[in-house]
């Protein structure tokens, strides 16, 4: 039965309107997306069979074009439509931290690494780079690597950090495994990066590793 079949109280779009998108299943929200759905299949019934497809949202958000389009009703339009939110959502969360100091927006903070490199099959390691007030001045993925190990060179962040003039910085590595528990490796590095840092006068302020849809502190959790 296509949606607009449906009695209205359940139609995605009209909940979404009375109730605000976080009362929507993913499924919907897809629906919402979508718009139509295909032959024998509604809206909210494509959205659910490309969560089970993919395995979670941030694998769909991942996929290649070709893996995306390998689904009945999706193509090269819906892939672009769906980056293109993406992208908006990444852009919006960047605005926010640049126009607020980031230390008063730590979810903010979370949300958008979850956007820049979460849903990324590789490991990721990225800096965010803060002013004397810790407003954002910019972000850059600084090193990428395998699914298990990014190789990080502290000379490089240094020399980065120096070239923004930034006076503190956040670090953030993604774990494509899917634990955000530190691993001995990860604990090294950060206080060695630190270190470094600190010879320069650039503070560290926290280093978050990003398993979506959990994310780990490491200044939450006292290892700063």
């Amino acid at each position: 039965m296509a949606i607009n079949d449906w009695p209205e109280d359940q139609r995605p779009r009209e909940r979404l309107i009375r109730f605000g998108a976080s009362a929507l299943s993913d499924a919907e929200l897809l629906a919402v997306f979508l718009r139509t759905g295909v032959t024998g299949k509604s809206a909210v019934d494509l959205g659910r069979e490309m969560i089970n497809s993919f395995g979670s949202l941030s694998k769909l958000f991942n996929a290649s074009i070709t893996e995306f389009s390998a689904i009945h009703g999706l193509g090269h339009a819906k892939y672009a439509q769906l980056q293109a939110v993406l992208e908006l959502a990444r852009r919006s969360i960047y605005e926010e931290l640049q126009s607020n100091a980031s230390l008063s927006s730590p979810q903010a903070v979370k949300h958008y690494l979850q956007l820049l490199i979460g849903n990324k099959a590789h490991e990721s390691f990225a800096v965010l780079f803060l002013d004397t007030k810790n407003r954002l001045i910019t972000s850059e993925e600084l090193f990428r690597g395998t699914l298990n190990h990014a190789s990080v060179y502290p000379r490089e962040v240094v020399k980065t950090a120096l070239q923004h003039n930034a006076a503190a910085i956040i670090l953030a590595h993604n774990h494509p495994s899917g634990s955000c528990e530190p691993s001995d490796a990860d604990v090294r590095l950060t206080q060695t990066l630190k270190q470094a840092l600190a010879l320069v006068d650039i503070r560290v302020l926290d280093h978050f590793i990003i398993a979506n849809p959990d994310v780990y502190s490491f200044a939450e959790h006292g290892l700063l």
